[in-house]
């Protein structure tokens, strides 16, 4: 009798699914809709990228699409479904700005100088214009579409409308009485007081009649009317040359990106060209700026050298202090030092501005009996009034670290320093203090990178006044670079991109050589202990 030894062979397994393509679990249906709504807000933004131009734009959200589609729908890509967001994130919000930046540095680009050289040009023959004489003047309705202004007309019972960008185009199942145009589909027409109140705006807006710029454009007086004007000036495409009704001839100028005569003047506006380094060197070269520029980058550095020092200082007393056991109420003393971090820097800014007011400020009413001192108005006090404000902010962040720092150091080292004969000081220079910058040293380097970009402070306590008389730009005494950056931006009436961009790319490069040589520094400390 024999026995049958042989198994049956096992029964096939069936392949696992991966994640990205298995219909059977609730997860993939929430991928599907999230991955839905990332292909609808990318879709928007290559059809926006389109309608602006922005081709660049365009192939970068085509390209991010193609790739999240990939990733997310592939069993082959499963490390990239973690870092494809970060990676999104870090090239629109620091790569892309950063880029942008720097190309920004290298032009005119500010106002008088917004858009490229076609638009200049159209810009230029509607801002110099005058009523065609001769020319019909039509009842005319004042409208807004799409948050943009323009005008509907009725031309041989045909009803028109257009706007700054759009020209004069027929409008399908738009209204009129008594050549007047009532109703434009997708539009609405702006009453006599919504007139008035832009009206500005509505003086200043041109329509053109065709595509064709000679045949001139729309423009109204009063709101009600409007005629046909043509511009003063005469554009020869060829030549590239403006001439005016004397016979002056502008020529394009591609270094400054300017129309300009023999005799220096010029039209505006111009448009964006490369600059080169100007930007650069322009706050050096500049007898106007020159001065008051290296007084803003001493006081930045000051600023943020003595708000380090400070703060460490009196949080490390203060630390050393509390840190010893024989000190009672420890504990409600720290919970006090520590209120004014928890107070928002802004708003702790604003409240000592009120309080060092000239006239009703606490700190004169009160505290010193009714002194007349101008905190706030004189160069000197000003930058003292910071560096306090900023000392009474800053020293709790200084005060928890070293405190931390200082529980951290074993105690047989001071133990074995009072057994050496050593006595308090010695021990606190020798032994405490040099343990206690390896831990702090990286921080204060971070401190004064912070202060040295401590918008906030400036602009809330003094706005970096007060001023220095006659400059071009608008720039103090208590400004940093940073603020000065700002107000090269946004406050001084002509913004110049351009120059604040230069500005920007400099600080960056101080900031970071300085934060280089400090943690080179710390790592040599680090060596020796």
């Amino acid at each position: 009798m024999s026995l049958d030894t042989k198994q049956a062979p096992p029964a096939p397994t069936k392949p696992q699914l991966s994640h990205a393509r298995d219909l059977s679990r609730p997860g993939f249906y929430v991928k599907l809709v999230l991955m839905a709504l990332v292909n609808a807000f990318g879709v928007y933004g290559i059809m926006a990228s389109w309608a602006q131009g922005e081709y660049w734009v365009l192939a970068a959200l085509a390209a991010l699409l193609v790739v999240a589609n990939y990733v997310y729908f592939s069993k082959r890509a499963i490390p990239a479904k973690y870092l494809l967001p970060g990676l999104a994130f870090l090239l629109v919000y620091q790569l892309y700005v950063m880029g942008n930046t720097a190309y920004v540095a290298f032009t005119n680009y500010g106002d008088g100088h917004n858009d490229a050289k076609g638009p200049a040009i159209t810009q230029i023959l509607k801002t110099s214009d005058r009523r065609v004489e001769g020319t019909p003047t039509h009842p005319v309705a004042v409208l807004e579409q799409n948050g943009q202004l323009g005008f509907a007309i009725v031309d041989d019972g045909v009803v028109k409308a257009g706007t700054a960008e759009q020209p004069l185009a027929e409008v399908a199942g738009a209204a009129s009485d008594n050549n007047r145009v009532t109703e434009v589909p997708g539009a609405t027409i702006l009453t006599i007081s919504e007139i008035q109140q832009r009206q500005a705006d509505v003086l200043g807006l041109r329509v053109s009649v065709s595509d064709n710029p000679d045949d001139g454009w729309l423009r109204t007086d009063n709101g009600s009317t409007a005629y046909t004007a043509k511009s003063l000036l005469d554009y020869d495409e060829a030549a590239d040359t403006f001439t005016n009704a004397e016979g002056k001839v502008y020529k394009a100028d591609p270094k400054q990106g300017l129309y300009v005569a023999e005799d220096g003047s010029s039209l505006n506006p111009g448009w964006r060209v490369f600059v080169g380094v100007d930007n650069f060197t322009r706050m050096f070269t500049d007898s106007r700026l020159q001065g008051p520029f290296l007084s803003v980058m001493a006081w930045t550095f000051a600023f943020a050298i003595l708000s380090v020092l400070t703060t460490f200082a009196l949080g490390l007393a203060l630390a050393v202090i509390f840190n010893d056991p024989r000190v009672k109420g420890r504990t409600f003393y720290r919970a006090m030092f520590i209120l004014p971090y928890a107070f928002p820097g802004f708003l702790a800014a604003l409240v000592w501005k009120g309080m060092l007011n000239r006239d009703f400020g606490i700190i004169n009413n009160m505290l010193l009996g009714g002194a007349d001192i101008n905190w706030l108005g004189d160069g000197d006090l000003a930058k003292i009034s910071i560096l306090l404000v900023n000392l009474w902010l800053g020293f709790p962040y200084m005060f928890l670290i070293c405190t931390g720092a200082l529980q951290a150091i074993p105690g047989e080292l001071t133990e074995a320093g009072v057994m050496d004969g050593a006595g308090p000081m010695r021990r606190f220079w020798s032994i405490t203090l040099p343990l206690l910058m390896v831990s702090v040293a990286p921080l204060l380097i971070a401190s004064f990178a912070f202060n040295f970009n401590n918008f906030s402070l400036i602009y809330m306590l003094t706005g970096g006044g007060p001023n220095y008389p006659g400059l071009p730009i608008i720039m103090g005494e208590t400004d940093i670079l940073i603020s000065m950056v700002y107000s090269v931006a946004f406050e001084s009436g002509v913004k110049q991109y351009g120059l604040a961009s230069a500005m920007s790319i400099m600080i960056f490069f101080i900031v970071g050589f300085i934060s280089w040589l400090g943690f080179r520094q710390t790592r040599k400390l680090e060596e020796i202990m």
